[in-house]
């Protein structure tokens, strides 16, 4: 057993001055629990959740906990990012809402409208992936290349618009990672809502983040090939800038892998600012992870692979770090503690307006863990 490892775990560093108050969520990859922590990492509410998160969850400003669930055996069990159920719950975990999908993939997003939106797996029509460059020659799935769909669902189940994302890309400049299988073109991994309605995606396995005209549905803006590689979690920042997470897995061209927080000028494709570790292999997780930026400027950025999340200022100085103590069992991944993503919400969020946050009310779970 790998003693050290196991030990890693809780709040490791904070300085409060210089870090950015508020709540922290996250959902450990393969639990069933959702937890919020206060800035000490003491346990302030929990949700008890049927199956392990396919593979996130969001706070919403009404309070509930907006979740996805894996559902298992799923259509394409061999895809890491695959989920199957969305549900809106509770504070108490009550049930308000939920839809099935066998074919989601695993992102979703409460739009301002109320709608939700959801990205899911579409088999591609022979004719166009036989025009798919790159990935490993003879991987497709049975023959068979997959691709990532968008679809907006109201709160009735209603599918009121959708988006055939491979149809809107470019087989001549969409290239598939040289290192990655044919099994999937894109690997859509985030979606995020314009001031304009617009849509930021991320399509993982060809290095590109891009804008969506959710009006016409093409693409009107793309970046990355190059510059990053298998990145995660774009948003826009008030500053017109976009902040991603660059896992770096596969880069081109590379001394060694490490993954980094970057903001880029949309207008120049230039890098305004990165956060990466020194040495950068200390910061390096080749699946999932994060970055938000945060009121006061800080980046709150998660490691999934190593379960770590960290707080760092403009001028790169950690000022917050906590470690995920929740280990679980995989058949791929060993003992690990994985989380897909971690939230900052402050004390004035309006969806902890009046909520306990006393970690009184879940003392057991503190005690545990030396709190």
């Amino acid at each position: 057993m790998n003693y050290q490892r196991r030990t890693l775990k809780g709040l490791t560093h904070y300085a409060p001055s210089r870090a950015y108050d508020g709540y922290n969520l996250f959902a450990p990859l393969y639990g069933k629990d959702v937890w919020l922590m206060d800035m000490e990492g003491r346990f302030v509410h929990r949700w008890k959740m049927p199956l392990t998160p396919g593979v996130d969850a969001e706070l919403l400003p009404n309070g509930n906990l907006l979740w996805a669930g894996k559902v298992i055996p799923g259509p394409l069990p061999e895809f890491g990012g695959s989920g199957g159920l969305i549900m809106e719950v509770d504070w108490e975990g009550n049930e308000v809402w939920r839809h099935e999908d066998p074919y989601h993939s695993h992102v979703f997003h409460r739009l301002r409208n109320g709608n939700t939106i959801i990205a899911r797996w579409e088999a591609i029509p022979r004719e166009l992936s036989s025009k798919v460059k790159g990935g490993i020659p003879g991987t497709e799935r049975d023959g068979v290349m997959w691709g990532c769909g968008l679809r907006e669902i109201t709160p009735s189940g209603e599918v009121v618009w959708e988006c055939p994302t491979y149809e809107k890309l470019d087989p001549e400049i969409d290239i598939l990672c040289p290192c990655c299988p044919r099994d999937r073109w894109t690997n859509l991994n985030a979606v995020f809502e314009l001031a304009n309605g617009d849509l930021l995606v991320s399509f993982r396995v060809i290095d590109t983040i891009a804008i969506i005209d959710k009006k016409e549905g093409n693409i009107k803006w793309r970046w990355g090939p190059g510059i990053v590689a298998h990145q995660h979690n774009p948003t826009m920042l008030e500053n017109g800038n976009i902040l991603l997470f660059d896992n770096g897995a596969h880069r081109k061209v590379t001394w060694g892998n490490y993954s980094r927080a970057v903001e880029i000028d949309p207008k120049t494709g230039e890098v305004q600012w990165e956060y990466m570790a020194d040495p950068p292999g200390d910061l390096y997780t080749f699946v999932c992870g994060g970055a938000q930026r945060l009121a006061n400027g800080n980046t709150l950025i998660c490691e999934t692979c190593m379960g770590r999340f960290l707080e760092v200022t403009p001028a790169k100085e950690v000022v917050w770090e906590y470690v995920n103590p929740f280990y679980f069992d995989h058949h791929i991944y060993g003992r690990n503690n994985m989380a897909f993503r971690v939230y900052r919400y402050p004390p004035d969020f309006p969806g902890l307006e009046g909520r306990p946050l006393d970690p009184e009310r879940i003392s057991w779970i503190n005690a545990i863990h030396g709190f």
